[in-house]
């Protein structure tokens, strides 16, 4: 399976995927990126969602900063051009003059909907984090180190700045989502800044990685998306929703964690509890693909699109299973990733007209056919290919 072949195919995917989005989605008129671009690349709808716009940024940077090819003009430009964007328009202040961020603007940059979650902020704070490493900017760095202290303010200590009433019949969750992104962002902001920033967000790390194994529900046999603040499991369809994409994403972060600070353990339950684990109960074994939600129990989940097959988990599974290789050289889980890999390079790359579709049927045929949206945008996909690429030329490097 680790053949250069495997290796080439990544490597013009992510080229034909960079060059999709650079062709399609800037916009040169009022900055920013348009991210619902239909089939062919054409723009179906102009407004601006600010979790993508940040994900682009810090998708340009990343590859700008760490991959000779990409290391263009252009893209830095974009790149610069897309933060002025974020930071001229993403932030509105609230009741209590904190600084919020918008879920979506006008195409000219106006506030039209804020979300009462911390993700617009989430990916704010990666993008201006990212491209302070690319251009050299303290005060970026220092904006996003600001946003992280209000991020975590908001999440560990007062949520009132999100703007979400307290409710009499609301019981406070640990959703999974929750301590991925902290984990996700305290690795983005530690890359590369020295000790002195690691040991400020070394408490903040622990405390992620508690939160996130609370969710290994079941004596192990479950990952849950929805638990209790005391990691106890919640009644009804919210306790009993599976995420496998979010569960996988989750296993690879940890494996990052452990690396970074020599935890074999965590290494081994990231590995055992959120890649293998996901995957036996996500897998369909029918059509193939992994299923987009579950319910533990057996019962037909909620969620209207729980069957259909979605971009993003696949792309988490390609970089948890060969992630999870490199560090144990097992060849079941190698073999695992040349599934998921057969799967997805023949379901969602359109031959045609270049990128990829996110959103397939069950049996996985092309359910709608638009490369980008108010939530698919220019991260997951080349994410994981450029993720997998680093991966397997390491492997290959160091195949005896």
């Amino acid at each position: 399976m680790l053949t250069f072949k495997c290796r080439e195919n990544i490597q013009k995917q992510l080229d034909n995927v960079v060059d999709f989005w650079l062709k399609y989605s800037h916009d040169r008129v009022h900055g920013g990126f348009f991210t619902c671009i239909g089939r062919d690349g054409n723009i179906y709808d102009e407004l601006k969602y600010v979790w993508l716009q940040g994900r682009q940024v810090w998708m340009y940077c990343r590859l700008y900063r760490t991959m000779d090819r990409f290391h263009k003009p252009e893209i830095l430009e974009a790149a610069v051009a897309g933060g002025a964007f974020l930071r001229k328009f993403a932030r509105v202040s609230n009741s209590s003059g904190q600084w919020k961020c918008a879920f979506c603007l006008t195409r000219d940059g106006k506030a039209l909907k804020v979300q009462r979650t911390i993700f617009s902020e989430c990916f704010y704070i990666m993008a201006m984090d990212e491209l302070s490493k690319v251009t050299g900017d303290k005060d970026m760095q220092l904006e996003a180190e600001q946003m992280m202290e209000q991020l975590i303010y908001w999440v560990q200590v007062d949520p009132s700045g999100l703007g979400r009433p307290q409710l009499p019949g609301e019981v406070p969750i640990n959703s999974l989502s929750v301590p991925m992104m902290l984990m996700c962002l305290v690795q983005q902001i530690t890359e590369g800044r020295g000790q002195e920033v690691s040991q400020k967000y070394k408490e903040l790390g622990i405390w992620c990685v508690q939160q996130i194994l609370q969710h290994i529900q079941r004596a192990g046999t479950a990952i849950l998306e929805n638990v209790s603040v005391d990691g106890s499991e919640l009644p009804g369809c919210q306790g009993r929703l599976q995420n496998p994409g979010h569960a996988l994403e989750a296993g690879w972060f940890l494996m990052l964690y452990g690396a970074q600070w020599g935890d074999k353990e965590i290494q081994r339950t990231a590995i055992r509890n959120f890649v293998e684990l996901p995957y036996q109960y996500g897998w369909d074994k029918e059509h193939g693909g992994l299923f987009y939600f579950l319910d533990v129990d057996g019962h037909c989940p909620t969620q209207l699109e729980w069957s259909m097959k979605l971009w993003w988990p696949h792309c988490e599974a390609l970089i948890a299973f060969l992630m999870a290789y490199n560090h144990t050289r097992k060849p079941e889980l190698l073999e695992i990733f040349s599934e998921v890999y057969q799967y997805t390079f023949s379901h969602f790359p359109d031959a045609e007209n270049g990128e990829w579709f996110g959103y397939l049927t069950q049996e996985g045929k092309v359910a709608l056919d638009f490369k980008g949206g108010p939530f698919k945008g220019f991260f997951h996909v080349p994410r994981c290919l450029y993720m997998c690429e680093r991966i397997l030329d390491d492997l290959l490097e160091n195949k005896d």
